[in-house]
């Protein structure tokens, strides 16, 4: 039988980590764990909790509602991958907003959710055989996991990729608003203090600026390969 591994997948935001991670999941029959939408869910809590918006952060009352948030992965046979689900409640759309985007960063910068996910997600993935994406899993979350990749890509290029993921929505968004939203993500997350998005000593760094989906997914298989076989 082979090897059940963990992979890690970190990396800037828009660097098509959850998109590689799907396939990677399918095709070697892994638990496949979005951790930004964990975050995100967080996020879109607080925001209909009112605790957070553009200029406010009530962080005291993020915190001491915490134990009232539920998180759960549900499979969705016609799409073919799991939704988020927050307290019971299907987010998948609304945590994909340009709104939550700009929040998300915020919320995942608070040690304590960051200690409330990471304790849910080394849980999920305890027994291997699991595909991570995030921005401390290879540090953090996992940091013995057997494959460790760093994904990165030009900022201009990661706009324009969520520029178009969100025009193709139907979302009401203009470039400049997205390459400013990056920048910030990108900003708070490498300089929290909290587990800031570095990439691990040992992982491998693909920059997929001018990499196709299949030309990254068939590179990340044959790293797989060498060490479950």
């Amino acid at each position: 039988m082979r090897q059940k591994i963990t992979i890690a997948i970190d990396g800037f935001s828009s660097t098509g980590k959850s998109t590689i991670a799907k396939l990677l999941a399918k095709k070697y029959n892994y638990i496949y764990v979005d951790t930004g939408a964990m975050y995100r869910a967080v996020a879109l809590f607080a925001k209909k909790n009112q605790f957070i918006r553009e200029d406010f952060f009530d962080v005291e009352k993020l915190i001491s509602s915490l134990d009232s948030i539920s998180l759960e992965f549900c499979f969705n046979e016609n799409l073919g991958f799991a939704e988020m689900f927050l307290n019971d409640e299907n987010v998948e759309n609304e945590i994909r907003t340009l709104e939550i985007s700009q929040l998300v960063s915020k919320v995942a910068a608070i040690s304590e959710v960051r200690k409330k996910l990471v304790a849910e997600q080394q849980a999920i993935g305890k027994n291997g055989g699991i595909v991570m994406d995030g921005r401390d899993i290879g540090t953090v979350v996992f940091p013995f996991a057997e494959l460790k990749i760093f994904m990165t890509a030009s900022v201009d290029k990661r706009a324009m990729r969520r520029y178009t993921e969100l025009i193709d929505k139907g979302d009401a968004v203009s470039y400049e608003e997205i390459l400013q939203n990056v920048l910030e993500r990108d900003r708070i997350d490498s300089t929290r203090e909290d587990s800031p998005l570095i990439k691990a000593t040992d992982a491998i760094e693909i920059d997929n600026s001018d990499l196709g989906i299949q030309e990254q997914f068939e590179r990340i298989c044959e790293l797989i390969d060498k060490r479950i076989n």
